[in-house]
């Protein structure tokens, strides 16, 4: 079912699916919530899936400020607290996994479990012909990309079409900033899974290394699993970034770590959890 929600100075939409523990469902950037394909119907098999169309993206009307991912954290923050969700869960995928980053770093309160797809934490972790691609994206070039898939999905859900070269400028310029979340990261009090393609845009030992940040790789799990980190790392074979939102490995890697509840989250949850209502 498709909602707007008015929060934090912008008109969100989202829909939700399914029943029991919410996840809130982010996606890639120059997409929408279709790009999960049959991962959401999968996902929403055992819980209830909040998925959101971000600023400028599918239904959601862009509004006059930049594409920034610490933005658009803000308005998740925001619709959190609308729907009265107690902790959801938060799934992002790429452009999706930054707003997911930052919703875990500034409002630690609000999140359950962390899932991060084939999301960089440094901008020169990307390899270098995609920063090459990357400069080449903007208004200009909205005429080009007319003949992409990515254009014909917001052709057919945006509240105002005409609107194509202005998202394609403000991406531009937002992936044009240099970036790097290693300090915050490690600040990081969530439960999360960091998933990444070995095909994907950046090296698989990007992902590795987020993980690091998040205290995983340093030491044996033990006979009896005792050492293992709260964390979790899947490098998904054979998976490309463009294929992975609606590649099924997606979906069979996240659930059981959703499923899964660790003595670690409850710990987490009663240090940081305030009340912001009932689950809807």
């Amino acid at each position: 079912m498709g909602n707007y929600a008015n929060v934090n100075g912008i008109k969100l939409y989202y829909e939700i699916h399914g029943q029991g523990r919410p996840l809130i469902l982010l996606h890639g950037g120059l997409g929408a919530i279709e790009m999960f394909g049959p991962n959401l119907p999968a996902l929403a098999k055992g819980r209830q899936v909040i998925a959101v169309d971000l600023q400028a993206h599918g239904r959601t009307a862009d509004i006059d400020r930049p594409l920034r991912t610490e933005l658009m954290a803000e308005d998740i923050a925001a619709l959190i607290k609308h729907l009265k969700l107690d902790r959801p869960d938060i799934m992002g995928y790429s452009l999706g996994g930054g707003v997911a980053l930052f919703i875990a770093i500034r409002h630690p309160e609000l999140v359950g479990r962390l899932v991060v797809v084939s999301t960089p934490f440094r901008r020169n972790a990307f390899y270098p012909d995609i920063l090459s691609q990357q400069g080449q994206v903007g208004a200009e070039a909205a005429e080009a990309m007319k003949q992409t898939p990515m254009y014909q999905l917001y052709a057919s859900l945006a509240p105002r079409p005409e609107d194509w070269p202005r998202l394609l400028q403000k991406i531009g310029d937002s992936m044009a900033e240099d970036f790097d979340l290693s300090n915050e990261i490690r600040g990081i009090k969530a439960t999360v899974l960091v998933v990444a393609g070995d095909a994907d845009i950046f090296p698989p030992a990007h992902a590795v290394e987020l993980f690091g940040l998040l205290g995983g790789g340093k030491r044996d799990g033990g006979w009896d699993g005792s050492g293992r980190p709260k964390s979790r790392l899947a490098i998904l074979p054979g998976v490309t970034h463009y294929a992975m939102g609606s590649d099924p490995a997606l979906a069979a890697t996240v659930i059981p770590f959703l499923d899964e509840e660790t003595e670690t989250d409850r710990e987490s949850r009663a240090a940081t959890a305030q009340p912001v209502g009932a689950t809807r």
